[in-house]
């Protein structure tokens, strides 16, 4: 049985056994090294050249991995086999999706010249002024790297959620960059109209 290299499960394998590896496979030592790490801890032996397709590193097409090469993956970074693991990670990160209810705004409710005032951790704060289209402009901040004057896009602001700020743009209509990211442990928190 063959799985799709791309699997968003395979991604956070790949990311495990670099972590008990202790660095990201990059060049082709590294899962030479791998190999060797494999064998003396599993006692199971799996080709670089395999490892270079679970980690899409080899350039020969390969699209798919063995659950043989699954198994002692898992095994080598969670000590169980690949069916386990992914049993594991359902329940750990069951909350991937879920539906909330919180205090929003979207753009597309406000009217021009329309204000809000956003918090974030740790004592950050920011008034905001609707331009339409999506676009607003920072009229207050504090403690912030943002800047008034500046602009941006977002479509909706949550509170708990992190927003991003998309094209922000300095007062003189320099591109500071293109996505900026707010609360991005903890989200907003706090949203009020002005």
């Amino acid at each position: 049985m063959s799985i799709n290299s791309n699997n968003p499960k395979i991604a956070v394998l790949r990311e495990r056994v670099e972590s008990r590896f202790g660095k990201a496979l990059s060049v082709h030592n590294d899962f030479v090294s791998l190999v060797a790490e494999i064998e003396f801890t599993q006692c199971q032996h799996i080709s670089e050249s395999t490892l270079e397709r679970v980690w899409n590193y080899s350039t020969r097409g390969y699209d798919t991995v063995s659950l043989r090469t699954l198994d002692v993956l898992s095994n080598y970074a969670a000590s169980c086999d690949w069916k386990h693991f992914c049993m594991n990670l359902t329940e750990e990160l069951d909350c991937d999706s879920d539906m909330f209810t919180t205090e929003f705004v979207y753009a597309s409710d406000l009217q021009i010249g329309n204000s809000l005032c956003i918090t974030w951790l740790p004592d950050r704060r920011c008034e905001l002024r609707y331009l339409g289209d999506n676009r607003f402009v920072i009229e207050g901040c504090e403690h912030t790297k943002l800047s008034v004057g500046d602009t941006f896009t977002c479509s909706q602001f949550v509170v708990g959620k992190p927003l991003i700020l998309g094209n922000l743009t300095d007062a003189f209509g320099e591109l500071r960059s293109k996505n900026y990211i707010i609360g991005q442990r903890h989200g907003l928190i706090t949203l009020k109209r002005l």
